[in-house]
């Protein structure tokens, strides 16, 4: 294995497990309806799939369905 190869592995793995905390965080907050930083960008988007596709948001889907 060449330097390069082994720095590239090294670089990958830590940034992934730097990057972790900051992605349990963010799911955590989205998991419990808190407000996050992309909801102003992407609630829009979200709410337009909805019309488009018919579903309520606040409607509970059992298995059937």
């Amino acid at each position: 294995m060449k330097w390069n190869e082994i720095i590239q592995i090294v670089l990958f793995f830590g940034i992934g497990i730097a990057l972790t905390p900051m992605v349990g965080r963010f799911m955590a907050r989205v998991f419990k309806g808190e407000k996050t930083f992309l909801q102003p960008v992407l609630l829009p988007v979200e709410k337009l799939v909805y019309r488009l596709s018919g579903v309520s948001p606040g409607e509970e889907m059992s298995w059937l369905r």
